[in-house]
Order: structure tokens, then sequence, then C-alpha cells
């Protein structure tokens, strides 16, 4: 039986976790993944696991937060004058803000702290800093067209 390789498409299912075993993420069997090995469509460390596989085959996948989403980085916190922001608008611990920066560049960030004065806003990746865990089954397997 054929082993998945660079330049084939696969078709996988996978429930991705925590270290405290919360999922963050999973395929359905209406909606897997599919991604062609060798065009980073996804972490390079998740196209080494499938890579070697057959059709059928599952495995458990640890990828190390720093091949994956990276360290969370103190530089992607910044702290605004709540003044910063319209009067009367609510600005909650955890809440998403769309945030425009200078020469028209958006960014969504996460409410971090909130004081009386400043808010803080995280930029980082909700998973930066986590080491991921994936239970995939690589379902199929297609050569290159």
């Amino acid at each position: 039986m054929r082993r998945a390789e660079r330049g084939d498409t696969v078709t996988i299912h996978y429930i991705g976790t925590l270290d405290n075993g919360r999922i963050f993420d999973s395929t359905t069997d209406d909606d897997p993944l599919v991604f062609t090995i060798g065009e980073s469509r996804v972490f390079p460390a998740m196209e080494h696991a499938v890579t070697g596989m057959r059709a059928g085959e599952s495995k458990n996948v640890v990828i190390a937060a720093s091949d994956a989403f990276g360290p969370r980085l103190e530089a992607n916190l910044i702290k605004l004058d709540r003044e910063s922001f319209p009067v009367g608008k609510r600005i909650e611990l955890g809440q998403k803000l769309r945030i425009e920066f200078e020469g028209g560049k958006e960014r969504v960030m996460m409410v971090h702290e909130v004081t009386e004065t400043e808010v803080t806003l995280d930029g980082n990746h909700p998973l930066a800093g986590l080491d991921l865990t994936f239970a995939l089954r690589l379902d199929a397997i297609e050569g290159p067209a």
C-alpha cells in the first residue's frame, strides 16, 4: 500500500487538543482537512507527520508551540488609554476588537486587561505558546495532478 509523500494531496481527519485535554479544533465527516504535502498550507510539522503514512493509518502527533503558532510575545501586547475608545463603548476581558493601525492596516486583537484608565490588547494568536496534540487519521492519498 502506498505511503504519502511530497506532492501528494491528502485527506485527513483530526482532533486537536491542548495539554489540559481541551479540544481546540477538529474536523467533521463532511469537512475533512485536504492539503498537498509541500505547499505549506498547514504547519510543516503536520506535513512531516503525514509524510510516510498510509491511507487508513492513525497516529497522535505533538506539535511544539515553536512549530505551531510560536511563542507568546510581550511585543504583541499594547496598552491604550481608555479615552482612545468611544465614550460608552463597553470593553470586556476576552472581547475581540478590530483595531486600525497607521497605514490602514487592521488587526483583530483580544482584550487582555481593562482598568479605568487603560486597555491592554493582545495580538498574539490564541494558541501561541501552547503545544498542540493532534489525533489524526489519513483517509486518502492522491498523487500529483
